[in-house]
């Protein structure tokens, strides 16, 4: 029986390896573009920087140093000089697309940060794997400009899983509506009409507002903006403002909403500071071939008929007045039931006076 040489009994109590095994090392030296572990076999492994993260800027003097124990994967056992080729990257991969595939399976809710802003979409990496979220689903809403999201942490299910294919499809929008659809239910529980509630104003139109109450959107028409007319709800209201409104009717998942909140009707007093006899002033709001709508105040309108506009004959109100003047007129009726008042500039006017008779000589 011949003995063994020293080389032969050195190699023997090393162990054996071979491609693809999962090995254990020990770090023993971190440089700029690889990092060398003592995996227990007659030569040390490399892990370059490539094989450890597929994030060039990754620094590896920052993510190990000498003494870490690092689980790693055997790439090549002989790379024709010797050395052990490792990988860390690759087995991350293969343990993220494990993870990734449990998180399908059970529809579980994932978070990770957005690594690229694309085109047609964003990806993000699970443990090394790329997971991509198109564009189509990032949110409930149509995104444009998807660059907000960009290093941002988001949450997503896993809607596709097919890693022969490098196929992996995350879905933001699913949660989205998902707690939009929680968060309705939870505020049509709680909302009836004539409630006050607060909201903030999402987006406005030539006819409304549309105020977001937390859970669902209501519509604030024009004609529930004020008491008075507004024109222009663009100049009135501005996205992002907060706004408290009344529930004024509820019909399926529609809101109605209003500003007229009925202690403000301004017509609660209005026969006490419009009562016959009263002289007021008011600005011309609009005119008709009849005569000239005179707003006191916001939600208040008093008619001022064409025959009381002047004691000389008047054609036509736009002979005399023009939209936007301020006048001053008595009133001569006041209808609160109708919410009708009636105004004559003419019963201001002085009399015309009466000539003297000449004095006989």
């Amino acid at each position: 029986m011949s003995e063994l040489s020293f080389e032969q009994m050195l190699d023997e109590s090393f162990k054996t390896i071979r491609n693809g095994e999962v090995v254990e090392g020990t770090v023993i030296d971190v440089k700029e573009d690889q990092i060398i572990l003592n995996i227990g076999y007659k030569a040390d492994g490399i892990l370059t920087k490539n094989e450890y993260s597929n994030d060039s800027s990754v620094d590896l003097t920052a993510v190990a140093k000498p003494g870490d124990k690092m689980e790693v994967k055997v790439l090549k056992v002989n790379d024709g000089e010797g050395q052990v080729l490792l990988t860390y990257k690759r087995l991350a991969a293969e343990k993220g697309n494990k993870r990734l595939e449990e998180a399908f399976e059970n529809h579980e809710v994932l978070k990770a940060k957005v690594t690229q802003v694309l085109n047609g979409g964003l990806s993000v990496v699970v443990e090394e794997t790329r997971v991509f979220i198109p564009a189509s689903l990032v949110s409930d809403t149509y995104e444009k400009d998807l660059s907000k999201y960009a290093d941002q942490e988001i949450e997503f299910v896993i809607t596709e899983f097919n890693p022969r294919r490098r196929r992996i499809i995350g879905d933001r929008k699913q949660l989205i509506l998902a707690e939009k659809a929680k968060l309705q239910e939870e505020l049509f529980a709680r909302i009836q009409p004539g409630d006050v509630v607060e909201g903030t104003v999402k987006n406005v139109t030539d006819f409304g507002a549309f105020i977001d109450l937390g859970g669902a959107d209501g519509l604030l028409h024009i004609s529930e903006m004020s008491w008075g007319r507004v024109e222009n709800p663009k100049k009135v209201f501005k996205v992002g403002e907060p706004l408290k409104v009344l529930i004024k009717d509820i019909n399926g998942d529609k809101i109605a909403l209003s500003l007229k909140f009925p202690e403000e009707n301004p017509w609660l007093n209005a026969d006490e500071k419009y009562a016959a006899g009263s002289i007021v002033e008011g600005r011309v709001a609009r005119m008709t071939d009849f005569g000239a709508f005179v707003e006191l105040e916001p939600g208040v309108d008093a008619l001022l008929h064409v025959s009381q506009i002047s004691r000389e004959h008047v054609e036509k109100p736009s002979d005399i007045l023009s939209v936007g003047q301020m006048i001053q007129a008595k009133v001569v009726d006041f209808n609160g039931e109708e919410r009708k008042i009636s105004l004559s500039m003419k019963a201001l006017e002085n009399a015309a006076p009466v000539e003297e008779a000449p004095e006989e000589e």
